[in-house]
């Protein structure tokens, strides 16, 4: 998951994979299955390329029209497939790992799939020392509570101790803890760093007690069953 991916691909002409409740980030990596045809169809055309993806976030009001072209949010998250697998009856099972964030800028439908045109969005600089005071808060939140002993919480701590910018950690803990979808779109679509972590604490904050109720009831389920 901390791998920096590859960034370079053809923007021309990437494939649109549209969903009603995943948001992907840049560096995150996604388990995803294929089962409908146009999307099989997707999937090895890919593969047969730059095995380059786009997520894109329907809109609400998506049921009215699936099968066509329903509208999706404009920002979304280009993936490359790391590793893939193709079931006997062709479907797939694939990892998509976050490359950048992109503008759909226009739509083609010369397959049976949507492709898209993408712009890539520009980040506004920012340097480290500048979220300095961000990344020691985020490092205090996640040795908090008993939620701190999780593996993935620990995962999360040395990446915040590593020389991974703050902006890219910011964005797999929303991937990785954030549920409502509109608030990871938002979160996506943010090109400013500084502003994006500064959006990310309060709403990490807000999410501490759900998980810390969570684990006591895995912890308090596991010892009834002692």
């Amino acid at each position: 998951m901390c791998d920096a991916p590859d960034t370079h691909f053809d923007t021309s002409a990437v494939p649109l994979f549209p969903l009603p409740n995943v948001v992907l980030f840049p560096r995150a990596i996604l388990p995803l299955h294929i089962f409908e045809e146009r999307y099989k169809a997707m999937t090895a055309d890919a593969l047969a390329g730059d095995r380059v993806i786009a997520m894109a976030l329907l809109r609400p009001g998506w049921e009215k029209c699936y099968y066509g072209a329903p509208p999706v949010e404009p920002v979304v998250c280009a993936g490359r497939i790391l590793t893939h697998e193709k079931l006997p009856d062709g479907k797939y099972n694939f990892l998509l790992q976050g490359l950048a964030r992109g503008r759909i800028v226009s739509e083609t439908r010369t397959r049976p799939y949507r492709v898209g045109r993408l712009e890539l969005l520009a980040e506004a600089d920012v340097m480290e020392i500048d979220l300095e005071n961000e990344r020691h808060r985020l490092t205090q939140m996640l040795s908090e509570g008993i939620s701190a002993n999780l593996p993935v919480v620990k995962q999360f701590r040395q990446m915040l101790t590593s020389t991974m910018p703050t902006a890219e950690v910011a964005d797999l803990l929303a991937f990785n803890f954030i549920e409502d979808v509109q608030v990871k779109q938002s979160l996506l679509a943010e090109t400013d760093p500084r502003r994006r972590v500064e959006r990310l604490i309060p709403i990490l904050d807000e999410l501490r007690p759900v998980l810390e109720s969570a684990v006591r009831r895995k912890l308090k389920s596991a010892d009834s069953m002692n």
